[in-house]
């Protein structure tokens, strides 16, 4: 039976289990609550309330933390955190007291934790084709490391694949048609959603070229070139920290916007895909969405598009009465 008189910073071990086993959140879902919670409890110590146990956490508790979040500075960009930034903490947080609601825990309501308001549609960046091409090119493909990180930018941009999608990808995955040269793999995403993700012929060409200069036995698809130890059995696989590291790189040498990141490209595969008509629900699935509204964030970068078509064939027209 879990004890309810003990301090909320406590219960992170038992709510991470609950989230587990229970709710069957993927492991990146529940590093991301401990990480957003951790924030939290650290306030609860510097405000000396390292011990306050859930029935006595009160509204003015939460508008206290509303305010710290709302002046607080991000640590990687030394700004103000953005609004949805600040949800992603508050979302945390009534996490947490729905659990408590679960387990009859006494404590505030999860309803009490209003989140604040974004204005707007959600900011996309995405890069187009003259961007990405530069991009594409910005590696030198004489090197092996250059040849590799021109198959990653191929087959981020031919497949929108997540970044933890494209670590996970394996060698034995690609079983390409020898006739038709195309290539589908079939992954499991985000929320375990099972999808097919197809890659462009130029991508299978990039891909062949990296595979046929490997001659090691590593599992992984993509592979960093540090030298491994003589014993050691380590694998060698690319994390998304590097392939982070690897597109900032070279959007540096193509002298792209900074903000640009791996997600970007998944971006701009979505957005090229709506800009030459291909409807929303076909997006939603090569992107891998659970739900359609997420597939939606993108539609707005295709508004002007269509306004300069309705201009065009519906302004100005002469129509004989």
């Amino acid at each position: 039976m879990i004890n309810n008189q003990k301090p909320i910073i406590k219960y992170l071990t038992d709510f991470l289990n609950h989230c587990e086993i229970e709710k069957g959140l993927t492991t990146k879902t529940q590093e991301n609550y401990a990480r957003f919670l951790g924030d939290f409890f650290s306030w609860l110590k510097t405000n000396k309330l390292d011990n306050l146990q859930p029935k006595e956490l009160s509204e003015d508790h939460i508008w206290k933390y509303r305010l710290y979040l709302s002046r607080n500075k991000s640590i990687r960009t030394k700004t103000e955190l953005k609004k949805v930034t600040q949800n992603l903490y508050l979302i945390s947080l009534r996490s947490l007291l729905e659990y408590f609601l679960e387990k009859n825990i006494t404590s505030l309501p999860p309803t009490k934790i209003k989140l604040a308001k974004v204005s707007g549609d959600k900011e996309i960046n995405f890069l187009d084709l003259n961007q990405v091409e530069k991009l594409l090119l910005a590696p030198d493909i004489n090197t092996k490391a250059g040849l590799r990180d021109r198959a990653i930018i191929e087959t981020l941009f031919s497949t929108g694949l997540r970044v933890q999608e494209l670590v996970n990808l394996n060698r034995d995955q690609l079983k390409i048609d020898k006739k038709t040269e195309d290539l589908e793999v079939v992954i499991v995403g985000k929320g375990s959603k099972v999808r097919t993700v197809y890659f462009s012929g130029r991508a299978v060409g990039w891909l062949k070229k990296y595979l046929d200069n490997r001659t090691d036995v590593d599992d992984a698809l993509f592979i960093n070139y540090w030298k491994p130890g003589q014993n050691s059995s380590r694998s060698r696989r690319l994390t998304v920290k590097s392939i982070d590291e690897i597109v900032k790189k070279y959007v540096k040498i193509a002298g792209l916007p900074i903000i640009t990141t791996p997600h970007t490209l998944r971006h701009s595969f979505a957005t090229d895909l709506l800009s030459q008509g291909v409807d929303l629900r076909l997006v939603q699935e090569f992107l891998g969405h659970k739900n359609i509204a997420t597939t939606q964030i993108y539609t707005h970068v295709t508004k002007k598009q269509l306004k300069d078509i309705h201009r065009k064939i519906h302004s100005n027209r002469d129509i004989k009465n």
